[in-house]
């Protein structure tokens, strides 16, 4: 009996075993295929990033229609408060709008996005947002009149769902190390994706040729990104939701209810979403939960604008071709991967709120710096102080769903704010009291109490 005993307990530990293998090699296929889905993704996403500021300048110039009708209005506007007028000044405003407008499409349509894929699945969703950026990419590639741009960038904004599915099919997996592992490449992907995709978006505009626009050439090569991420998803992406939990776990109106929390301001600076949920936290750790959503809100809000007006302010005051955007995004990314894999990998556990503080304290003297810059060795050191702030995010489930939706909240408010203010004062106003800014977030993380990290 004893032998039958052992026996019993050595077939139970090796299926045990085999389980385990098993899920590694499925959580490793899921993370290699989502890794190489975002990164084209990505790259697709990127290209036009360099080329924004000339774009709104050939509008200006070509006398489009809709591009002049709104630059009459914004005219009369500034005669009307006092503003002295720079014509230059309204591509910065214009260019605010239209980041601030594809955002704000992401703030809602994201958690439409992410409730149709609980019910659905993860991959006919990625396969459906694609189609979508597919869409919006040969939009671009033909339009000649800035209402035909905006156009392809509402479908964008509408369709760009596919970071916040790929980070669910990481939520996933089973295991916790592999979700980290997942997390970790995830940022891979972004790294890479911000560092190569406007260098390449410049070298495809000035090498157009010259019976096309300039941007043609950046608007195919983005078409055949989404082109071959569609395909690769398609072939190569395994669904992770598992179908037990597509007809249990979901239902219609918790769906409902979970997206409407999404969507709503007050409730996201409430975390109410998780106040619903089995196992809701404690009093304190929702205080602190609701002190660290109104800091990350504050700081993405004013991190995102002076970001997006940044290459307007290269471009305007240095006279910053495409390429050399390009080149500044590259060194930008270089940077930050040099900072991750230097840096940010040696922080010990339970020091993360110090890491914060430092590298917010360290974006006040960066941002001002470059809006102070009259020389290019003066933009590059504000640069590499800037790179001390891109960090990754580890949190999972509703929390993470919260935050996401408050970054995307603050990316829609914080680049039309930020340039407004640049139009109004001009950039060496705006990068100062922006960076100044800064020391709201400071204060607000004092106000943790006790904060752990989980």
């Amino acid at each position: 009996m004893p032998l039958d005993l052992g026996k019993e307990f050595n077939q139970k530990g090796a299926m045990s075993s085999e389980t385990g293998s098993e899920e590694a090699v499925g959580s490793s296929r899921v993370i290699k295929s989502v890794f190489f889905a975002l990164l084209l993704d990505l790259l697709g996403f990127t290209l036009i990033l360099p080329l924004l500021p000339s774009i709104l300048d050939h509008y200006g110039q070509t006398e489009d229609g809709v591009y002049q009708s709104l630059q009459s209005i914004v005219d009369w506007f500034r005669e009307a408060v006092g503003v002295p007028m720079e014509t230059k000044y309204n591509s910065v405003l214009f260019g605010g709008l239209i980041g601030s407008l594809f955002s704000l499409l992401q703030f809602v349509s994201s958690p439409l996005t992410g409730a149709a894929s609980d019910h659905y699945g993860r991959k006919p969703l990625l396969i459906l947002t694609t189609l979508g950026l597919m869409s919006s990419y040969a939009v671009w590639a033909v339009s000649r009149s800035f209402s035909m741009f905006l156009l392809s960038r509402v479908i964008g904004g509408i369709c760009k769902g596919n970071v916040s599915l790929c980070t669910a099919m990481i939520a996933d997996l089973p295991c916790p190390k592999a979700r980290n592992k997942g997390m970790m490449m995830v940022g891979i992907a972004f790294s890479l994706g911000f560092t190569v995709g406007p260098l390449m978006g410049a070298y495809f505009a000035i090498n157009s040729s010259k019976e096309e626009v300039f941007y043609h050439g950046p608007a195919v090569l983005a078409l055949v990104f989404s082109a071959a991420d569609l395909l690769f998803i398609i072939v190569m992406l395994p669904e992770t939701l598992p179908k037990q939990n597509k007809t249990q776990v979901y239902s219609v109106t918790s769906g409902i209810q979970e997206s409407g929390d999404l969507l709503n301001p007050v409730a996201l600076f409430h975390f109410s979403a998780l106040t619903r949920t089995e196992d809701p936290p404690s009093k304190e750790k929702m205080q602190n939960l609701k002190v660290l959503g109104l800091i990350y809100f504050t700081y993405l809000f004013l991190f995102s604008g002076l970001e997006f007006t940044l290459s307007f302010l290269t471009h305007q005051r240095f006279q910053f071709t495409s390429m050399q955007q390009g080149k500044m995004f590259f060194f930008m990314g270089i940077t930050m991967a040099l900072i991750q894999g230097g840096y940010a990998r040696r922080i010990k556990p339970g020091h993360h709120i110090r890491t914060v503080r430092l590298a917010i304290i360290l974006l006040i003297p960066a941002f001002a710096l470059i809006g102070l810059a009259w020389n290019l060795k003066m933009v590059y050191i504000g640069l590499i102080l800037y790179s001390f702030d891109h960090g990754s995010a580890n949190q999972k489930g509703t929390v993470m769903g919260i935050l996401r939706s408050l970054g995307a909240l603050a990316r829609a408010l914080g680049p039309i704010v930020a340039s407004s203010v640049y139009w109004i004062a001009g950039a060496e106003t705006c990068f100062i009291i922006s960076s100044t800014s800064f020391i709201i977030p400071l204060v607000l993380l004092r106000r943790l109490g006790g904060l752990k990290q989980e």
